[in-house]
Formats: structure tokens, sequence, C-alpha cells
């Protein structure tokens, strides 16, 4: 799931050799999934050396692999926070971020979908680090979700089923239109979902 433009990471010069290494590596692994992107190719886009992703790495790619995921789950979360936040109503919220994966998702030329679910497809049952930090960014973005709608008066089970079905939904839309290059689906699930949520209201 991508940011906007005015949220873009800084230049690289302004970001640590860590820091480099992490973001480098959730891009490739976002856009090449994890079995696609190599530590040769994270080390030379991020301007690093293979030494330097050892010694800040030294479990090798399944250790960076798992930070790259962390970063997306902040990246996504933060994303999650600002639009709940600015929206009084949590279906215009839903609306809002539908619009915005949508506009992202067709800026990249639907290269940049969900940076945790391309980098943890296809590496189960051997990357357990990885799978674990993908179900806790999944329930991260529940919770937030669920927070948010509870401040909203729905009541704590509605709200936490809710959560499920909006991050479980947003996913899949987002597949489906990087697969197929249209926004339709996000849309038209966008408009599902704030269907939905204003029935419990």
């Amino acid at each position: 799931m991508k940011t906007k433009p005015e949220q873009q990471q800084p230049h690289a010069d302004a970001l640590g050799t860590r820091e480099r290494i992490v973001r480098t590596a959730s891009r490739l692994m976002q856009r090449q999934g994890y079995q696609g992107t190599g530590i040769k190719q994270i080390a030379k886009e991020a301007e690093a050396t293979l030494g330097s992703v050892y010694h800040f790495f030294p479990g090798g790619k399944q250790e960076l692999g798992t930070a790259a995921v962390r970063h997306g789950d902040e990246e996504f979360a933060d994303i999650l926070r600002r639009t709940l936040d600015a929206e009084e109503d949590p279906a215009t919220a839903v609306l809002v971020l539908t619009g915005e994966l949508a506009e992202g998702l067709r800026d990249s030329d639907w290269l940049d979908g969900c940076p945790v679910t391309s980098a943890v497809v296809g590496t189960a049952p051997d990357s357990p680090g990885i799978q674990q930090a993908a179900a806790e960014a999944f329930a991260r973005w529940r919770g937030l979700v669920a927070d948010a709608l509870v401040r909203a008066g729905f009541a704590e089970g509605d709200a936490r089923d809710l959560a499920y079905t909006v991050i479980s939904a947003l996913e899949g839309a987002e597949m489906a239109a990087q697969v197929g290059r249209s926004v339709e689906p996000l849309e038209t699930v966008g408009r599902h979902l704030a269907h939905l949520l204003r029935t419990y209201r």
C-alpha cells in the first residue's frame, strides 16, 4: 500500500545506512516479492556494501525481510491513523482511504501493492519471523480500524468484526486492482464498505 507523494521517503542522503537498507528492501519486496529480491540488489540500490547489510542483519535475508515487513507495517499504519483521525465518519474515511490506495497504485504503474503481503507470499513455512511480522501488521491495522469505530460509537464486538472485514477487503481489492491494472476493485470495495459501515450506524 503506497504512500502519497507528499509522504514519500526522505532522500537517501538524509537516512542512515540501516534505514536506507530497510526502506530499499521494503520497496523491492513490495514490487518483486521476497523470493524475487536478492541481497546484492538491495545493497546496490541502497548504496550500501554487502558487508554493511550483513553487519546490520547478521541473520541475512530473512532478518532483513522481517525488518522490511515491519517497515511496511508502520508505513500503512501511519496512513490509516491519518485518514481515520481526519474523518469523523468512518465510512467517509474508508472512501478516502480506498481513493488514496487507488491513486498510489495507479501512479506507480501498478507496481506498489501492499508491502506486507508482497513480501510474505511464498515465504512460509521457512521464514517464521516474516510470517510473524506480517501477522502482527494485520492485527495492528485491524486494531486501528476497530478503535476508530469504537470512538465513532460502534459496539466493541461489531467494531472488531468490521475491522477484520475492512482490512481483508482492502487487501483483496488492492491485489485485484494491481493484477487487473484498474482502480475499479478498490473503488467498488470502498463504496460497499462505506455502505456496510453506515448500516451499523
